[in-house]
This record gives structure tokens, sequence and C-alpha cells, in this order.
């Protein structure tokens, strides 16, 4: 190397085979960080984000069987047909996501275990059920404790499993999305190098040489500088749509979830206070368990419906929360109507005013989680189009990387090779 370099041919092999290394190591960094980059905002869009949201269906699906089993136990021994098909339908989504789920996540990890948990309470909870639901139609008292036994199991047991698969399954979310956001570095560094030593040399021969243009440093110059700001600015539309997908999306999906969590337990707690009669008190012993966890549920569906309508960047998204907002509000006023009414001695009247087909709780709960369901169709929209338009802006660019750098290579050796050509 040193005896090569005493020569202007050997200083100009050394050169052309230094300027070719750094193109191709431009090209296949650049490759291989971008194509890190783009299966992270795939599985974003593909695996994680479709994982945390069903996820939160199977929590919904279990909340919403609890509640729908606790409304037909109190309609009395003939049970709403309307009333018994959701639950069944509840039960249903909750196993075939839960099958889902166990199909796309390894058995070893926290989320397999949880789902685990699940596979295996689920059976128990539903046969307690059945047998709350056969005591009552007998109109036998032991149906009620089986209910609350059944309660109590899926809020202990089930819904925990549940929220901490929820829990895990948005961790990854998060993982995968910070990972498709983390800025190339090393890629644009030797990038920036490259295209700083395809300037020099030609600057350096335009000294020696006093010729403005080489066509083959021209062309690696040409093609190391495309890849460059095709890697800055591509990189940078999917950060900001990744961004925006958080922000505008995931943000409000996931206090949307919350939500409507809370709603149903308020739900299956304010039908429970009925089911109990004052039997199940808080560990004080001094208030019904049942409406204290009733009124904590809907104070924190409140604060999330305040945080779902600052998080709704459209009118789209608005409306709907806005609609839910409404909805409890009335609902806390009839179920305070009805408490009054229960505690007046009147109990088929508190009934009605809970299970009834006009003017009860019931329908504005129907009216909250219908709004609720609507505002998350859109929020999911929304998070679907920015995170697939942030994968799109990475599509292509490993490959095209890859390419540019090898004909840049060949390019810097070509117009190496013609100063070369000179000396002989």
């Amino acid at each position: 190397m040193r005896a090569a370099a005493t020569t202007e041919p050997g200083r100009l092999r050394i050169i052309g085979a230094v300027l070719a290394a750094l193109v191709v190591a431009f090209g296949v960094v650049t490759a291989l960080e971008i194509a890190d980059r783009a299966t992270a905002a795939d599985d974003v869009v593909s695996r994680s984000q479709p994982l945390s949201a069903d996820a939160a269906s199977i929590y919904r699906s279990l909340a919403d069987a609890d509640t729908a089993a606790a409304s037909g136990f109190l309609a009395g021994a003939q049970e709403p047909a309307a009333t018994r098909n959701r639950y069944h339908q509840d039960i249903a989504s909750a196993s075939r996501l839960l099958v889902k789920a166990a199909a796309n996540t390894d058995s070893s990890t926290e989320s397999g275990h949880w789902i685990a948990t699940l596979n295996e309470q689920l059976p128990r909870y539903t046969g307690l059920i059945e047998r709350a639901r056969a005591n009552n139609r007998q109109g036998l008292p032991l149906g009620g404790a089986y209910l609350r036994y059944a309660n109590q199991q899926m809020t202990t047991e089930l819904l925990p499993a549940a929220q901490k698969l929820y829990d895990a399954e948005t961790a990854r979310l998060y993982d995968d999305h910070g990972d498709a956001r983390l800025w190339p570095f090393l890629s644009l560094g030797i990038g920036v190098a490259a295209l700083g030593g395809l300037v020099w040399v030609q600057r350096r021969n335009y000294l020696y040489t006093n010729r403005v243009f080489n066509h083959g440093l021209l062309a690696a110059t040409a093609a190391s500088a495309v890849i460059l700001l095709w890697l800055g600015v591509g990189h940078a539309v999917a950060r900001a749509e990744l961004n925006d997908a958080r922000a505008h999306g995931q943000e409000s999906l996931k206090v949307l979830n919350d939500a409507r969590i809370s709603s149903l337990k308020a739900r299956a707690n304010e039908n429970l206070t009925l089911v109990a009669r004052g039997a199940v008190l808080t560990a004080d012993g001094k208030s019904d368990k049942y409406e204290t966890d009733y009124t904590s549920g809907m104070s924190r569906l409140h604060d999330s419906l305040v945080r779902a309508e600052s998080l709704a960047d459209d009118g789209e998204g608005r409306t709907p929360v806005a609609t839910a907002v409404t909805a409890v509000s009335e609902w806390k006023t009839r179920h305070k109507s009805a408490s009054d009414t229960d505690k007046a001695g009147d109990y088929d009247g508190a009934l009605a005013k809970v299970i009834g087909s006009k003017g009860s709780t019931g329908q504005c709960f129907d009216q909250v989680d219908a709004a609720l369901d609507r505002a998350l169709a859109h929020e999911q929209a929304e998070f679907t189009q920015s995170a697939q338009d942030g994968r799109g802006a990475l599509a292509g660019l490993p490959i095209g990387a890859a390419a540019l750098a090898v004909l840049g290579a060949l390019g810097a050796i070509l117009g190496i090779g013609r100063r070369l050509s000179e000396y002989r």
C-alpha cells in the first residue's frame, strides 16, 4: 500500500477501491436498516395493532357477556331471547378471538400465558352462568349466588387476564412503532461520507488534470445523492405518518377502549346491585359494593370520554363521543331515579327502570356502547390509513438503494479506470 501510494496510478487505484467500498457499504447498510424499519412498520399494520385490537375486543366481549348474563337473570325465569343471544354471541366472539390470538402468539410469551389462562377459565365461567340460569328458571334463590360467583370469577380472573393480554399486546405495538420510527443514522452517516468522498475525488481530479467532468464519477455521485435523498425523505414521511397514526389513532383507540370497558363494568355492577339486593358490601361494611363500583366506573367513564373528545381531530370522531357524553349524563339521571325507587321498597319499579324497554338505564347503556363502537371504528380506520401510508413510504427503498449502490460503485470504478488509462 505504501509503495503503491508513491505513484499517481497507485493512489488512483486506492482511491477507486475506497470509493467503491464506501458506495457499496452505503447501499448495503441502507438496505438492511430500511428493511428492518419496513418490517417493524409492517408489524404495526399487520400484526401488533390487530392483535392489540383483538385483545381489546376479547375484553369487551367478556365484559359484555357478563352484563348480558346479569340482565337476563334480572328479567326472570323467561330470559329474553335477544339478551340470551347477545350473551352467546359475546362468548362465541371471545372464543374465536382467543383461537386467533393463540395462532399468532408464541405460547412461551407473556401474551401466550394470558391466552392460556383465559382459555382455561372461560369454560368455568360459562358453567356457572348455566347453573345460575337453571336455578333461576326454577325460582331458586341459589341462582343469584351462582351469578354473583360467576361475576366474581369474571372480575377477578377473566377480565384481569384479558387486561394483561391487552397491555402486553399494546406494549408490543408501541415497541414495533418505536422501531419503525428510528432514524437510520448509520446509513445517513455513511451516505454523507460516500458523497463527500466522491466530491473530493472529482475536485482533486479537476485540480490535477483541469478536466471538469468525469462521467463515471459523476454517475456515482448522482446515484449516491439519489439514495441519500430517497433515504432522508422516505424515512421522514414514514416517521410523520407513523407519528400521526399514534397521536390520532392509537392514543384515541386506547382511551375509547378504556371508556368502553368502564361502561361495561358500570352496567354489570348496576345490574348486580339489583341481583344482590344489598347482600354484598364493601370492605368497611358500610356501603353496597356493586353500587360503589358502579359509581367509580361511571366516574372513570366520564374522564375517558373527556379525554377522547380532546383527542378527536375531526367532526366524525367528535360526534359519537359527544353522543356518548350525553347518554352518560342521562344514564346517571335514570340510575338515580331507579336507585331511589329501589330504596323506597318498589323493587319491580326499580327493575323496570334498569332493564325496561322504555326510559331505562339499559337504553342509555346501549346508546353509549353504540356511540363508542362508531368512534372506535372511525379511529381504527384513521390509524390503519396512516400506518399503511407510513409503511408505503419505505416501499422499494431497500432494493432501490442496493441497485443504485451497485451502479454507483461501477461508476466510481469506471471513472477511476478512465484516469488510469491515461498512464498507459
